[in-house]
Formats: C-alpha cells, sequence, structure tokens
C-alpha cells in the first residue's frame, strides 16, 4: 500500500488582509509579518520531504510557496503553480471592505465554479500523483499552497462522494470547522489499499481519506508582530531584519535566527 499526505496550506498575512479588504483575485502581497510567517511554516516543514509543492499563481501564494521551496533539502520538489488555485473571485467587490461588500452583487463567483475549479484541480494534477502510488510503499507528500475560501472547496470535493467511498472517509476532529488562519494548514492523510475494488465511481474507490489536522499553526507559536505598522508593511526583500540591527556579531546561531526572520 502507498501513502499519500497532503497538506492544504493558506497564504502568508497579505497586505489587504490587514486593510480588512476583499481580495480574491486581487494580486495583493505579503506583508512583513506575512513573510516572516511563510518562513516559519518553511521551517516546521523542512523535516518532511515535499514530493509536489502545487500554489494558486496570485503572489501572496506564491511567495509563501517559495519559502516553503526554498527550506526543504535537495534536491527540491517541483513548484507548480495552478491558476484554478485561485481565490474566489468577488467580481466589482474585489478591494472593498468587508463591510462595505454587496453581498448581492451579479458577478460574485459561485460556489459551483469553484467546486468546478476543485474538482479540475484533482483530475489534473492530483489523480495521476495518487493513481500511481498504488504500488508503491512510500509516502508521498504534496503541499497545496492557496486562499481560505478555495481550499474549503477543495476540502470539500476531496471529502465527498465524487472522491472516496463515504466509509472511507475519516476526521480525528470532526467538530472542528473548516477554517484557515494565515500560513494554517490542513493535514490529510490518504491511504492507498491496492487490494481493494478499483473500479470508479468514486475517483479513488480504493484509497482511504483521514483528515489529520484542521488549522495547524505550531509553526507561529511565540511569533509577535512587530509593532510601529512595520508588520504590516508591504515586504521589502531589500529590508534588513531588526535582529540584523543589534546582532553582536556574526555567529552561525545568530545568522540561521537572521534567515529565518527574514
Amino acid at each position: 500500500m502507498g501513502n499519500i499526505t497532503l497538506f492544504l496550506i493558506r497564504h502568508g498575512e497579505s497586505v489587504d488582509n490587514v486593510a480588512g479588504l476583499l481580495a480574491g483575485v486581487r494580486d495583493s502581497p505579503l506583508t512583513s509579518h506575512g513573510t516572516i510567517q511563510a518562513r516559519r511554516l518553511g521551517a516546521h516543514l523542512a523535516s518532511t520531504r515535499l514530493d509536489w509543492i502545487f500554489a494558486s499563481n496570485l503572489q501572496r501564494a506564491v511567495s509563501t510557496a517559495e519559502a516553503v521551496h526554498e527550506a526543504q533539502p535537495e534536491a527540491k520538489p517541483p513548484l507548480v503553480q495552478v491558476p484554478d488555485l485561485r481565490e474566489k473571485d468577488f467580481g466589482s467587490d474585489e478591494g472593498r471592505r468587508w463591510d462595505k461588500a454587496v453581498a448581492a452583487a451579479e458577478d460574485i463567483e459561485t460556489k459551483q465554479s469553484m467546486r468546478e475549479r476543485s474538482a479540475r484541480f484533482i483530475d489534473e494534477h492530483l489523480s495521476p500523483i495518487i493513481l500511481s502510488c498504488a504500488d508503491g510503499e512510500d509516502t508521498t507528500n504534496i503541499a497545496i499552497v492557496s486562499h481560505g475560501m478555495i481550499l474549503a472547496s477543495l476540502l470539500a470535493v476531496l471529502r465527498g462522494p465524487e472522491c472516496f467511498q463515504p466509509s472511507r472517509v475519516s476526521s480525528l476532529n470532526a467538530d472542528v470547522p473548516a477554517r484557515w488562519s494565515n500560513t494554517g494548514f490542513t493535514q490529510l492523510d490518504i491511504v492507498v489499499d491496492a487490494s481493494a475494488p478499483s473500479t470508479p465511481p468514486p475517483r479513488w474507490p480504493h484509497c482511504r481519506l483521514t483528515v489529520a489536522s484542521i488549522n495547524s499553526v505550531a509553526h507561529l507559536a511565540g511569533l509577535k508582530k512587530t509593532r510601529g505598522g512595520i508588520g504590516s508593511a508591504q515586504h521589502d526583500a531589500r529590508q534588513r531584519t531588526v535582529t540584523s540591527f543589534f546582532a553582536p556579531g556574526p555567529s552561525k546561531k545568530r545568522k540561521a535566527e537572521e534567515q529565518l526572520e527574514k
């Protein structure tokens, strides 16, 4: 039997998150704090060798995925940008404050459209990987870096009867609603049983799915946002970290800390 672990990851804090703006397809960058969150996440996942990283092609997701990718050991996994992983399109509400949005705007993307995008991503990217694991013994680890609403849609499709037999889906956190903090991740464990019937539907009748965790944020423990508006500002890759201004000397430990905080 082969095993697959999926990490469904939300991007780090973005400029529009801080401003309280609706940013679906609007390409909001990470804040300085969001960049630190992403690097914390990368360090947390560095001990898990990822075989694939998929990401929305919006920069807040790409930047987060790049931080995870950079922390991986050699040889690094492929990082594939997928437009279908973009956030819900809020149409004419894009860029408006949440409390000023028009809930009934006609050009807002529907839940059905989001489910269709989720299903297309599964068919075009996940299914070939999962089916190829039927005869393997190792665990294949996949990170999917995206956005809160489309991740919820993706999770709903993955847990639905389109993908697994209902009797083969379980959750260790059944009473916890699916939600994502910035860089929070939900872990899904899939076990492939080559001896089980393999004729669809559903997509993977020979697999079992367990929702192992929801919105894991252990990597953010103790992280505090820099005051004075610096943490909420757009990240500038040229800017030195706070640590570097007060470092007593170029020790190896200090350099490692700076790399984590950049």
